[in-house]
């Protein structure tokens, strides 16, 4: 599948061409910052079938903490694009809403982070959680 997106002003612009590897949704803190207050949606592709195609985004990375991620957004707008995770290598991690198509992403695989989820966050129904970020062997 290939499928493309960008930022809010279309100063950067990517392209994806591969299938998403995972469809999320994440309820942490931090990304509770980023959406303003509400989970993450994301989907998740190789780091191989991703490029940006217009422009450079912004890295953001916090000093402060233990396995930080990654985040990459437009400096222009401030539109988040990606995340890089350290529990997620080889992975972008891009923002649904910055697709051209949001409307690929259906519904989530999984939900991480409900440890920190607030009152008025939802669940789906039928769609596994994980306390944090679920580790596979």
């Amino acid at each position: 599948m290939k499928t493309e997106g960008g930022c809010y002003c279309g100063n950067v612009r990517y392209a994806i061409d591969g299938d998403f590897v995972f469809k999320g949704e994440c309820c942490c803190r931090e990304c509770q910052y980023i959406s303003g207050g509400n989970p993450n949606v994301v989907v998740g592709v190789p780091e191989a079938v991703f490029s940006y195609t217009k422009g450079e985004p912004k890295q953001h990375t916090r000093a402060d903490l233990d396995n930080p991620v990654t985040r990459e957004f437009c400096a222009d707008c401030g539109t988040h694009l990606t995340t890089r995770a350290p529990g997620a290598p080889g992975i972008a991690i891009v923002k649904v809403g910055t697709l051209d198509e949001p409307a690929l992403f259906d519904k989530p695989d999984h939900i991480i982070w409900t440890s920190e989820m607030q009152p008025f966050h939802q669940l789906q129904d039928g769609v596994p959680t994980f306390p944090g970020f679920p580790v596979h062997d």
